[in-house]
């Protein structure tokens, strides 16, 4: 498993991408320069994609300011936050519960989120989503943006599905098991081949659909 660490490795697998399915040639040329977007693994990084999910980008950037300006991003740190210090930063219950859950189990050593981007996908995502609070959605990503892992593809995306049904000039949009079906012929390029539709997206609709890491 090659893990992608740079714009030339995107670049690489782009190339492979186009030789496996040649219906992404058009595609490639709509979406443009492939987006790296490429965070540090391990707390921080998974909090912050956590974070993301909100309804609005600016209430998620506005709650991750309030995180970052208490102080540095770690697991040790952020399990030993005073909770009145955590109700300041605007998360909901919810979130509030998963970000404290994942920090303690971080800090007791019962999760290493460095070294799980090395195993094989499905072990990792069996690891990942076994954390309360934690989705398909959020360890597919972090596993793409934070691990560079190369063979990820976050078929429950819904812009990813939009794009994919644009891009290939489908009927109608692929549902989550269609879109899963269909990227099973990139592997194991399908990290890839999620920026490459992302881009696409982008491109077509003149908005932002990456997300944030």
């Amino acid at each position: 498993m090659t893990i992608i660490r740079s714009d030339a490795d995107v670049e690489a697998g782009l190339a492979q991408l186009l030789i496996i399915d040649p219906r992404l040639v058009p595609v490639a040329e709509i979406a443009g320069p492939l987006p790296l977007r490429l965070a540090e693994p391990g707390f921080r990084g998974l909090a912050s994609i956590i974070v993301s999910q909100m309804v609005s980008r600016a209430s998620a950037d506005a709650i991750w300011r309030r995180i970052e300006a208490s102080g540095p991003v770690t697991a040790e740190r952020y399990a030993a936050l005073d909770p009145q210090v955590i109700a300041t930063f605007g998360l909901s219950r919810a979130k509030a519960s998963t970000l404290k859950g994942l920090a303690d189990t971080v800090n007791s050593g019962g999760i290493e989120l460095e070294g799980i981007c090395l195993l094989d996908a499905d072990e990792a995502m069996r690891r990942l989503v076994a954390l309360p609070g934690i989705g398909p959605w959020t360890a597919e990503v972090y596993l793409m943006f934070c691990g560079g892992h190369p063979d990820i593809f976050p078929a429950g995306d819904v812009a990813l599905r939009a794009a994919v049904g644009r891009g290939l000039l489908l009927e109608a949009r692929p549902d989550i098991r269609q879109v899963a079906g269909i990227a099973a012929a990139w592997a194991p390029y399908r990290s890839v081949a999620a920026r490459l539709f992302w881009a696409h997206y982008a491109a077509t609709m003149r908005r932002e659909a990456l997300p944030v890491a």
